[in-house]
């Protein structure tokens, strides 16, 4: 079981108000909260080790450039990636979905193939290949939905085709929470020789993922999701996968001899890592890999899962009410109120000091299906408990008294 209160006093930022009251933050699906080590470790950075990596030989440069790769091989470690090289650093995971698609995508889809997404997919997982089949007239195709917000898994074989070359797929909607069975969408990928690629942004902070077991091909999520600063990404690719793809950004750093007229490409992983990087967040982000590692997988699960639970019910009080997706998810909570727009509900909240999303959250596609312009998001995180979700809840009961919505039937 999680030590709620123990965790939330490792975030300086609970100790502000909002509109005069205490913050109750559940817009963790957006971005999470930093906790102290991770700020003490952007800082650190910038007051003893402020330099730029790899190219220096003075001590500055190359503690700095010890201390960020260090990171890479933390994030290996954490993923159970086979190596260091297999990881790539990238600015978000919107870029390293890009730089798949113009890498692997380019050299590997062509005319009359096949690309399979779901209904559930963020923009940043869905555009990236709806651009790569135009540019190489191949057909994108979308797995279905139930009415409860899971894949329709059923329908797996005839979307995941000898057609196909690639999956995309997310592994938790930041809609519905949901939490889609990756074993078997890889399974079924694979026996047709099509690669898959994982979107990890929201699950990353709730579940434990293991590229090897699970035989994933490439992954992409965001340090800002898991307690890291904003600024980095990460993309893990299996290393013969890698080694084939070529170079999506040019210039420094990912070369290893340059002439007049043309260059040789460094080795895995910097041929991918062009420029100076993001290196004080790369380093802040590897203190919020040891804030992880410090908890129990099975423990947030849990965690999750009553917060969903407790805040359904609770919901399931205001008359009217519609929540979407599914019952059992990784910690997520969207709804509506009726005869109100989201952004007047958040707006409400927000007096009240609850910070929740409000929108099509970028998946404007999966608004459509669900047939409603936006909704209204409650997302958790490891430092909310229940009390969160009652203040939450009493300051719904004033978004129905200020738009005078009958409370009793």
């Amino acid at each position: 079981m999680l030590n709620v209160d123990f965790i939330k006093n490792q975030f300086p930022i609970f100790d502000r108000k909002i509109n005069g009251k205490r913050l109750v933050y559940l817009d963790n699906a957006s971005t999470t909260q930093k906790p102290q080590m991770v700020l003490d470790g952007l800082l650190d950075y910038y007051r003893t080790m402020n330099a730029n990596i790899h190219r220096g030989v003075h001590t500055l440069s190359e503690e700095a450039t010890e201390v960020y790769e260090g990171v890479r091989i933390k994030v290996a470690r954490f993923l159970n990636a086979q190596e260091p090289a297999e990881i790539i650093f990238t600015r978000n995971a919107t870029e390293a979905f890009n730089l798949v698609a113009y890498t692997y995508g380019e050299q590997n889809i062509y005319s009359g193939d096949e690309v399979v997404v779901s209904a559930l997919e963020h923009h940043s997982n869905l555009v990236p290949w709806q651009e790569l089949c135009r540019r190489k007239q191949a057909i994108l195709r979308i797995i279905p939905l139930t009415a409860d917000g899971q894949l329709e898994l059923s329908k797996l074989p005839e979307f995941i085709t000898a057609k196909c070359k690639l999956v995309a797929i997310t592994q938790m909607s930041n809609v519905l929470g949901t939490i889609v069975p990756l074993e078997k969408i890889i399974e079924t990928a694979h026996k047709v020789g099509a690669k898959v690629m994982v979107d990890a942004a929201q699950s990353i902070a709730h579940l434990r993922m293991n590229v090897q077991a699970m035989d994933i091909d490439f992954l992409a999520f965001s340090s800002h999701k898991m307690f890291g600063p904003t600024g980095v990404g990460v993309l893990y690719g299996k290393r013969r996968l890698l080694e084939k793809m070529p170079p999506f950004l040019f210039g420094g750093d990912m070369v290893r001899e340059v002439g007049p007229y043309q260059a040789n490409w460094n080795d895995l992983p910097w041929k991918f890592e062009a420029g100076t990087p993001n290196i004080a967040d790369v380093i802040a982000f590897g203190k919020a890999i040891d804030f992880m590692m410090g908890l129990n997988f099975k423990d947030i699960a849990e965690h999750d899962q009553q917060l969903v639970q407790y805040a359904r019910e609770k919901l399931l009080q205001l008359p009217g009410i519609i929540l979407y997706g599914p019952a059992v998810n990784g910690g997520i909570v969207s709804f509506n109120v009726p005869g109100v727009h989201p952004h007047d509900v958040a707006s409400i909240l927000d007096g009240e000091g609850v910070a929740v999303r409000a929108g099509h959250h970028c998946a404007q596609p999966l608004m459509q299906r669900l047939k409603v312009p936006a909704t209204t998001r409650m997302s958790f995180s490891i430092y909310n408990n229940e009390a969160d979700i009652d203040v939450a809840y009493v300051a719904l009961q004033n978004v129905y008294k200020i738009f005078k919505i009958p409370t009793t039937s």
